[in-house]
């Protein structure tokens, strides 16, 4: 019987030590993550210095938006947009179903969905229509894992915008 309670307790102890080594590697993989946000103002060469190497760079003019993406799985993306005085004019997260509004359908362009949402976690077509497709994962009002799909045809207007639920999170796929 006490060989039991000592195996017991020793693997109770593995057990906790294994806990706590995960959870400090999840944390130590989200310092990279926190990074002190820019203010309205901040020189160009302070944005690089607390934010560090944009994921892609977008001009329009004078001005420039910098794009901090965490996809193609990240729900995600942070823009800088930087005025033409070299100083920075906001910083926001774009992936939101309040910024996707602001995509004119047959309107926009992909660049100007580029400068306005980033870069799209994946590319697809749609034969029917000869439509390129543009996806991005965002949450829906802050809570609902979800993919908009913005549908451009052959000449880069957009022609459509699709929304519907992340498949990557239905429930059926679950083990649990």
């Amino acid at each position: 019987m006490m060989f039991w309670k000592r195996f017991a307790g020793a693997a109770l102890t593995n057990v906790i030590k294994i806990a706590i080594f995960s959870a400090v590697l999840a944390l130590g993989g989200c310092a990279g993550l926190m990074r002190e946000v820019p203010q309205p103002g901040d020189p160009l060469d302070a944005v690089y210095a607390k934010l560090g190497t944009p994921t892609s760079v977008y001009r329009g003019g004078e001005e420039q938006v910098l794009e901090y993406a965490t996809g193609p799985m990240g729900q995600f993306t942070w823009m800088a947009h930087i005025g033409a005085d070299g100083r920075l004019v906001s910083y926001e997260q774009v992936l939101t179903g309040e910024k996707f509004a602001t995509i004119k359908v047959d309107r926009a362009t992909k660049e100007d969905v580029l400068r306005t949402v980033g870069r799209p976690a994946e590319v697809s077509r749609v034969a029917m229509h000869d439509y390129e497709v543009w996806s991005y994962r965002y949450r829906e009002a802050g809570v609902w894992n979800s993919l908009m799909h913005v549908h451009f045809d052959r000449q880069g207007i957009v022609r459509m915008m699709m929304n519907g639920p992340d498949p990557r999170y239905d429930p059926k796929d679950r083990f649990w």
